[in-house]
């Protein structure tokens, strides 16, 4: 111990020699340093020590690179992250709904637990159609780039695949160009059951809010059906490819048979609804076109068709996604970032392979406008006229407000001739049609070849290749485009896809109903060209939301003329007036659900279909329930209760509330009649359609 504590006394601090004596007296003969003699060095002036701290202190500096800098920045998300999910999963599963309503007060119950108090239960079967793009497709078979991904979603769930191996992707989800069947070798399938359009992606729910409320009330799955079908296939080759027209025939019937007799409730979504409308058509008519159920088929089996934003008369927005493979959204994210969308920027040409690939999906062209004209307007007239675009916050000192004999602000909206689809410029948009002077386009001669030099150009194959540089000028000096010359249009710039869609969709308007040739499938889907069943007791409701400014006509400009480019798009830079224009970013905006215009939703309803008409002899009664528009007031709402979005009304508490009473039994009368909003039934009245 004694040891242990003398080693642990301090020691004195060494005798600091003075200058003199370490002059050679502190070495032996040598010149070497003798033992225990000490230097000069080992106490450095205060400068020099500090010039040494700041030269480490750069060595130190100079050693932390660019790759320090990123793998400091991962770790701290990856750290972060995990730190949430741990915290996510360990809080109680009340919690996050207790922080919601400490915030906003409580929240009401579900539909389906405030109709399950009222006693409320499970009656009438219900069929769930899926729209465009929200069904789940899986892969069956494929081209070696795809090994390992048997039964992998390639539509729908993470979407790995797209960011892995785009080209291999991008090949399997597209269909053959001549047959718009499979290409050689490539099996892509419908996912089955309900999971195949639930949710979208992982927490972007499509059916599964209103499934989980059904459920409220009794309903299970041998109660409920999920019409999955490959919805990239023009409606009849579904039928002709995986007899998916018959299985849902056959699935109705059994739901029929197997919960006493009591009919269906239909719930089409989006193209969904198309795509009924053709079965309640094909499944009457006789083999081997049709499914051979017989003219009472539908009278027998289906109680309601609920349609959910429903394009019955198509929509504007299918033009733009034809034509340029835009929207309004593309058309902004294309302004800001040209490369990205427009180039070879990092090799994705990511334009160019979503048309090549939309192109062959002929489910798309069901959506082309129908009716022509005597719908959706001409270069001087369109049924929504007068349609004003108010901001939410009118300024008071705005040109274009005014003060009536009242002293009250009167807005007066600048006119929009929506009757253009499609106007190459703004001037061409607005001006009078006496002004404009359209060069034929019909007959022009396609030729210079765009792409013959360019082998990339040729591998991203569309038909704009084949147009040339003469078809995109006549295309240009037609100047503007309605309803009517839109079919003319697309026949020029894509002969090719719209020879496949004229096989199996139609745009017009029937003269005589009772002629035979509308007895072909092509008519089936177009509600301007096909009668209803012979179904009095069927009910039939449009139900949609309103109150979001909704695309309804383009302005468009010709795009740097390089190559692989398409050749037009929509011009960004297009803007109206003021806050209050109807003309936003080369896109002009009616009223509808963002993506299908009032008018397109609610005609047939309100007019087209309404009593006996020649489109619905039998006099099946008809309901329009409009949804206005209602955001979510803040994040921990998610995408709303009340928002009347495409997609997002699928959460809408009002309408999941409507759709459970009328399959717990309830009829149309009984849910109210008619719910409106807009000026669907002013604007249906300035259509002049025989009926």
């Amino acid at each position: 111990m004694s040891l242990l504590r003398r080693r642990k006394q301090p020691q004195p601090p060494p005798e600091q020699p003075n200058e003199d004596s370490s002059n050679g007296s502190d070495l032996d003969e040598k010149g070497k340093k003798k033992p225990g003699s000490s230097s000069s060095s080992a106490a450095p002036p205060p400068e020099a020590a500090a010039a040494a701290a700041k030269e480490a202190t750069k060595r130190t500096r100079a050693r932390w690179s660019c790759v320090d800098s990123c793998c400091w920045l991962v770790g701290c998300v990856c750290s972060a992250w995990w730190l949430l999910l741990f915290l996510y999963n360990a809080m109680p599963a009340s919690f996050p709904q207790y922080v919601t309503e400490a915030i906003t007060g409580p929240l009401p119950d579900p539909p389906g637990v405030k109709l399950q108090k009222e006693g409320l239960r499970a009656k009438h079967p219900v069929v769930f159609v899926p729209g465009i793009v929200t069904g789940g497709l899986e892969l069956w078979e494929g081209h070696q780039c795809a090994e390992g991904l048997f039964r992998k979603r390639l539509w729908g769930g993470t979407f790995g695949d797209v960011y892995k191996r785009p080209l291999c992707w991008v090949e399997h989800m597209s269909l053959d160009n001549e047959t718009g069947l499979d290409k050689p070798g490539i099996r892509v399938r419908p996912v089955t059951g309900l999971v195949a359009a639930d949710y979208f992606v992982p927490g972007y729910f499509v059916w599964a809010v209103l499934i989980a409320n059904l459920a409220r009330i009794g309903y299970e799955e041998k109660t409920m059906y999920m019409a999955a079908y490959d919805w990239r296939l023009s409606f009849q080759n579904t039928e002709v490819r995986d007899q998916t027209l018959s299985r849902i025939k056959s699935n109705i019937e059994l739901l029929v048979a197997t919960n006493g007799g009591n009919r269906v409730v239909v719930i089409p979504h989006s193209m969904g609804v198309l795509y009924f409308l053709h079965f309640m058509k094909w499944v009457e008519a006789p083999p081997p076109m049709g499914g051979g159920g017989g003219p009472n088929w539908c009278a027998k089996h289906i109680k309601s068709v609920m349609n959910i934003g429903g394009p019955f008369l198509g929509v504007p927005k299918a033009v733009a996604g034809l034509f340029s493979s835009e929207a309004k959204d593309v058309a902004v994210a294309r302004a800001i970032a040209p490369e990205v969308l427009d180039s070879d920027f990092l090799g994705l040409q990511t334009l160019r392979h979503l048309m090549r690939m939309t192109r062959t999906w002929d489910s798309t062209m069901s959506m082309i406008p129908k009716g022509g004209d005597t719908i959706w307007g001409d270069l001087d007239w369109s049924p929504e006229d007068g349609f004003e675009c108010k901001a939410k916050n009118q300024k008071i000192n705005d040109s274009e407000v005014s003060k009536d004999a009242n002293g009250k602000n009167e807005v007066h909206p600048e006119p929009v001739k929506y009757g253009r689809i499609v106007s190459f410029g703004k001037d061409v948009a607005e001006a009078p049609s006496s002004e404009i002077e359209q060069i034929e386009f019909r007959d022009a001669v396609k030729g210079n070849n765009i792409a013959h030099s360019n082998t990339s150009c040729r591998d991203i194959w569309t038909e704009y290749h084949e147009l040339g540089w003469g078809g995109i000028k006549a295309v240009a000096d037609y100047k503007v485009y309605t309803a009517g010359s839109i079919i003319d249009l697309l026949r020029f710039v894509a002969p090719r896809m719209m020879q496949r869609g004229s096989v199996h969709f139609s745009y017009g308007i029937a003269d005589n109903l009772d002629d035979p040739k509308y007895g072909h499938y092509k008519y089936w889907s177009n509600p301007l060209e096909t009668k209803l069943p012979n179904a009095p007791e069927m009910e039939i409701f449009s139900m949609y939301g309103v109150g979001i400014p909704t695309e309804r006509a383009y302005v468009y400009k010709l795009a740097p003329q390089a190559e692989c480019y398409i050749p037009f798009q929509i011009d960004a830079s297009a803007e109206g007036g003021d806050e209050n224009s109807c003309l936003k970013g080369g896109v002009y905006l009616s009223n509808g659900d963002e993506t299908v215009p009032v008018l397109s939703a609610g005609y047939m309803c309100a007019k087209g279909w309404r009593g006996k008409t020649r489109f619905n002899p039998s006099g099946s009664k008809t309901y329009i329930r409009e949804y206005s528009h209602s955001p979510p007031s803040n994040l921990l709402e998610g995408r709303g209760t009340q928002s009347g979005a495409h997609v997002d009304i699928m959460g809408n508490f009002a309408l999941i509330e409507d759709i459970i009473r009328i399959a717990a039994g309830a009829t149309g009368e009984e849910l109210g009649g008619d719910q409106v909003y807009s000026d669907i039934f002013k604007w249906s009245d300035k259509i002049k359609l025989k009926l």
